[in-house]
C-alpha cells in the first residue's frame, strides 16, 4: 500500500489532525512510515516537534500496563496456590483418621497427587501466559524505538536538506 499524501496517512489513522495522533496511533504511523514518499513521510515529521514526547509516553504506557498485568497475575497465582494448599490441608486431615480403609486412603493419596499436578499445570500456564506479556510488551517497546529513530533519521534528512530525495 502505497501512501501519496498527508489526506491518505490521516485516513489511515481515521484521524482528522495530526493533534488527535494518541499515543497508540503513533506507533501505527510509524508501522505506515515505509509505505511513504520521503516527501510525504517528511511533511508529516516536520508537524511533531513532540514526537520524542509521544514516544516516551507510549513507553511510559505500555510499563504501566504491565505492571499492572503482573501486579494482578501475582495476586491471582497467590490465590492458587493456597486454595490448592488448602485442598491437600484438608486432605491431610482426611488421613488421619483412623476408620479409613486402604482404598479410601489411596483415593485420598491420589487426590493429594492430583492437586500437585494440577497446580504444576497452572504454573506451567501461567510461565507461557508471562513469556507471552513480555513479548507483547518487547514489540511495543522495539516499534516505540524503531518511530524514534525512523523520526530521528527524518529528522536530520530534513536538515541536511535532503527530505525531498526519494532513494526509489
Amino acid at each position: 500500500m502505497s501512501l501519496n499524501d498527508e489526506e491518505e496517512v490521516k485516513k489511515a489513522l481515521d484521524i482528522d489532525s495530526w493533534r488527535n495522533l494518541s499515543k497508540e496511533k503513533v506507533m501505527r504511523f510509524a508501522a505506515m512510515m515505509p509505505d511513504m514518499s520521503n516527501e510525504v513521510r517528511m511533511k508529516i515529521i516536520e508537524q511533531f516537534p513532540n514526537f520524542k514526547e509521544l514516544a516516551l509516553g507510549t513507553l511510559s504506557t505500555l510499563k504501566g500496563a504491565h505492571e499492572s498485568t503482573l501486579g494482578s497475575n501475582t495476586q491471582n497465582q497467590e490465590n492458587i496456590h493456597n486454595a490448592y494448599q488448602d485442598i491437600r490441608n484438608a486432605l491431610k486431615e482426611e488421613l488421619k483418621r483412623d476408620d479409613l480403609s486402604a482404598e479410601d486412603r489411596r483415593i485420598i493419596h491420589d487426590k493429594l497427587m492430583e492437586t500437585g499436578q494440577r497446580e504444576s499445570e497452572k504454573d506451567t500456564e501461567n510461565k507461557r501466559f508471562l513469556d507471552g506479556q513480555l513479548n507483547k510488551v518487547l514489540a511495543g517497546a522495539g516499534a516505540a524505538i524503531a518511530a524514534g529513530l525512523v523520526f530521528v533519521g527524518a529528522k536530520v534528512a530534513i536538515e541536511h536538506g535532503i527530505a525531498g530525495k526519494d532513494s526509489a
